[in-house]
Parts: C-alpha cells; structure tokens; sequence
C-alpha cells in the first residue's frame, strides 16, 4: 500500500511545458501561414522589386556613405 513518490517540482514543470507546446500550437494555428501563402508573398516582393529597379533611372547610382 506504498503510494508512488512524486516530485512536485517535476510534475510541476512538466504541466508546464504541455500548457506551453498547447498555447505555441494553438498560436500556429491561429497566426500562421500556410506554405502556398508564404510563396505567394515571396513571389509579389520579388516582381516588386523587379519592378523597381526596372524604374531606376541609369547613372543614378545611389550611396550610403555620407562622406564629403
């Protein structure tokens, strides 16, 4: 009739991370993108920068050094 001993700390600690791994999975979910989002994105900032740099003007080379 000897009950099992339990270190509270441990257990403790061990429903904390499965509350942790729930919120994190839970956030995914909620706050996530899926793969096709991501590329779609992706895509549209690499046509928008192409896009610019088609507008550039040729000799206006720009710098980033404030040297006089």
């Amino acid at each position: 009739m000897s009950a099992e001993i339990v270190n509270l700390r441990q257990v403790r600690k061990q429903k904390d991370r499965a509350d942790k791994e729930k919120r994190a999975a839970d956030n995914r979910l909620k706050f996530g993108r899926t793969k096709a989002e991501r590329d779609a994105a992706r895509r549209r900032r690499e046509d928008l920068e192409k896009q610019v740099d088609g507008h550039r003007l040729p000799g206006a080379e720009t710098s980033d050094d404030d040297t006089n």
